[in-house]
């Protein structure tokens, strides 16, 4: 599936929130922070080099609670699922999940089932999606503009062609809930752990509902963070609104997500965006952007553009300086997410006292609820492995 380089304006953009530039054009995933690390001399250092080796714990700095052995054993062994997915076809350059679309293990059926209710079993995929570990489910209009202009051959870091079946329509956004104990311990490898083993829940729980849904007869491609933007995926499908700390804020688990997404044919009725006022507090809430280390989190309002290469351009929004943000991640060798653990929607929403807070918070009290919120603590990773042998 080819797309053109750019596309009109959709009818949900305003709903969603979405300003968009008219010489905005899809971004190059070879871009990313992440993948420029391997070959851009400009973000590449020992300490990225260091990042990524400890996750084979061949670089294991040991900096005291939070960095130790059992610190980094955890963490990479929370990835092992999503390392077994992403290796698995590595000799022909493709990280599934990560640079390229994650291989199907199931044919599609030859019989489809027919579908007479469309919101009928766009609520059965959400239940099934939910069955098998998702903790929340969106669906929407497959927007060629937040596909990836080209996906990345890992072999050599170029370019590689983004192709997908012609009768994709709609994409199926899945949300996965970061353990909010050892997000409380970020920056730390520990925490690490938070993240890695949401990864490969998401492998799992992303190829399984997809392979339900072409044992039905319709095409279903499972993807991580290939193929293309999730956040923009993620709101359009009424999940959240997009934060300053660059994250989605939902109103069932504020920042402590992670999304995965499949791509379908199957028709299905599609959720509408949703703001219920997340991008409202952040307007006049800066705790990620003070709490950022390296300021890399901006302060003002939303603005088209961005300061590096890693930036996506065309869209008015809060946007980070990557570089300076991978570069405190290489130098910890782990990932840092604090913004994540100090936003004031990090919070536990099964408490009464909590939904009450929201509520202000997406109210125009909005004002008194910032001035309520406190920023929690960061929990001990010696305290937290001391609750966890107790349990």
């Amino acid at each position: 599936m080819s797309w053109p380089k750019n596309s009109p304006q959709r009818d949900t953009d305003a709903a969603a929130g979405f300003e968009i530039a008219d010489d905005f054009s899809p971004f190059k995933q070879r871009n990313d922070v992440f993948t420029r690390a391997f070959w851009d001399a400009g973000v590449r250092s020992k300490h990225s080099d260091a990042f990524f080796n400890s996750y084979r714990m061949e670089a294991t700095p040991r900096r005291g609670a939070g960095f130790s052995q059992r610190d980094f054993a955890l963490r990479n062994a929370a990835w092992l699922v999503s390392d077994v997915i992403s290796d698995r076809n590595a000799a022909t350059g493709e990280r599934e999940g990560f640079q390229a679309p994650i291989r199907s293990d199931t044919p599609v059926a030859p019989d489809k089932l027919e579908i007479e209710d469309t919101a009928e079993m766009s609520a059965e995929i959400k239940q099934i999606a939910k069955f098998f570990g998702a903790n929340l489910c969106g669906i929407t209009d497959l927007d060629e503009r937040f596909l990836y202009a080209t996906r990345v051959d890992t072999r050599d870091m170029s370019e590689a062609p983004n192709t997908l079946p012609e009768s994709l329509h709609t994409v199926i956004v899945l949300g996965h809930e970061m353990d909010k104990t050892l997000v409380k311990t970020y920056p730390s490898a520990l925490a690490g752990a938070a993240t890695g083993r949401e990864y490969s829940h998401e492998a799992s729980i992303v190829m399984q509902t997809a392979a339900y849904i072409r044992n039905l007869g319709y095409e279903a491609v499972a993807s991580m963070n290939d193929t293309g933007l999730v956040i923009p995926y993620a709101i359009k499908a009424g999940l959240g609104e997009y934060g300053r700390n660059q994250m989605v804020l939902t109103p069932e688990y504020g920042p402590r997500l992670r999304f995965s997404k499949i791509l379908t044919n199957m028709p299905l009725t599609h959720d509408v965006p949703k703001r219920p006022g997340f991008a409202k507090f952040c307007d006049i809430c800066t705790a990620c952007a003070d709490a950022c280390p390296v300021k890399a989190l901006p302060f003002g309002a939303p603005e088209f553009g961005g300061e590096n290469q890693s930036a996506i351009k065309g869209v008015k929004k809060w946007t980070s300086n990557a570089e300076k943000c991978f570069g405190f991640w290489a130098k910890l060798s782990s990932d840092c997410a604090i913004c994540m653990r100090v936003c004031p929607f990090n919070r536990d929403f099964g408490k009464w006292r909590n939904r009450l807070w929201r509520a202000l918070a997406l109210s125009r009290f909005r004002k008194l609820a910032l001035r309520l919120a406190k920023v929690p603590e960061r929990l001990k990773p010696d305290t937290w492995w001391a609750a966890f042998r107790a349990r």
